[in-house]
């Protein structure tokens, strides 16, 4: 598919992911409608801190997900749908389950219907390698099998279903992009990158986490947000899912010492027992296989490799050392 002429929509345009690809999507000259969720302080998140060569040429859409009538008015006259929107902490969604299924697998539900009764040209739902559970087998491809290991990563497996039953039964034209641990400016501080950044910036160094074994495969946002545009623009992608990886596994502890390389400081890692997930939910061990992401659209990752990792690390810290962008961040506390 060519880019050229069409209208994009992306939900979830006011948060971490969102925002970035947004942001992109104008530079390369698209014409963008950004849906963000709709509050009475008139916050379109992120996007509030866009640059007016972005804002000036980005169409704003405030509505909710979760209403299918404020969806389709908001998918109304839009080619491409890239659709993000969702509740993505793990821990929030073990005591309030009810709003993830409402939001990620009805959400999901709203976009789809929506762009089969409009015609939409092509729709990219998000997934997330928390489907995967705890790998069985090394690279986690996409015929792994799926598990939910926590009531988010089953919300998420349930609007993947939805996504690909629209393909089935209507021939609906939906992509499933699967990003796997994606990092980077921007991000909430509940992901365990921005917690050691944070925590480090505002002068600790005896830094709280959960975890230190479970591996990870961290993916910087711009690989992630070229993901989606490769995704989108192949013709390919239609009824597939597509793993969005770097193809390097890292552990969450060697993940904090590399950080305080990054940032050259030392640390001492202590254990935050809040931090722990259920025994039976913690996910072990994530490790991308990206070869099909290569194939269906070319994409490879920018920052894959340790060295890769480290130049994204960097990228980061460097952006959450901004004391205007520190400020936001409650290091202090642990966030859900």
């Amino acid at each position: 598919m060519n880019f050229s002429g069409k209208k994009i929509l992306v939900t979830g345009a006011d948060g971490f992911i969102g925002s970035h690809l947004v942001e992109h999507l104008v530079r390369q000259g698209h014409s963008v409608r950004a849906f963000v969720l709709y509050n009475s302080f008139n916050s379109w998140g992120w996007l509030d801190e866009s640059p007016k060569e972005i804002a000036d040429n980005l169409e704003i859409f405030a509505g909710d997900v979760r209403d299918p009538h404020g969806v389709k008015e908001a998918m109304k006259g839009c080619d491409v749908v890239l659709h993000l929107a969702a509740l993505i902490a793990i821990p929030y969604s073990y005591h309030s389950p009810d709003t993830y299924v409402d939001t990620n697998v009805k959400g999901t539900l709203n976009i789809v219907q929506a762009a089969r009764e409009l015609g939409v040209e092509r729709i990219v739902h998000t997934s997330t390698s928390e489907v995967y559970g705890t790998a069985q087998f090394v690279p986690i491809t996409e015929d792994h099998p799926l598990q939910g290991q926590s009531p988010y990563s089953a919300t998420k497996i349930g609007a993947d279903q939805i996504a690909m039953s629209f393909y089935n039964a209507f021939e609906t034209p939906v992509s499933i992009i699967r990003p796997f641990n994606t990092y980077g400016p921007r991000q909430s501080a509940r992901a365990v990158i921005p917690t050691v950044i944070t925590q480090i910036a505002n002068g600790s160094r005896e830094i709280k986490l959960g975890a230190l074994t479970p591996t990870r495969d961290f993916n910087y946002v711009m690989d992630t947000v070229r993901g989606f545009e490769a995704v989108a623009a192949s013709d390919a992608c239609v009824g597939e899912v597509v793993n969005v990886g770097s193809g390097f596994e890292v552990s969450i502890g060697d993940t904090a010492q590399a950080i305080a390389e990054v940032m050259d400081a030392d640390i001492e890692i202590v254990c935050d027992e809040q931090r722990l997930r259920p025994e039976k939910s913690e996910v072990n061990r994530l490790f991308a296989g990206n070869a099909k992401a290569k194939e269906l659209c070319g994409w490879e990752p920018a920052y894959g490799g340790l060295d890769g990792f480290k130049k994204g690390l960097k990228l980061t810290a460097e952006w959450f050392t901004d004391p205007e962008n520190l400020r936001r961040y409650k290091s202090g506390i642990y966030n859900i």
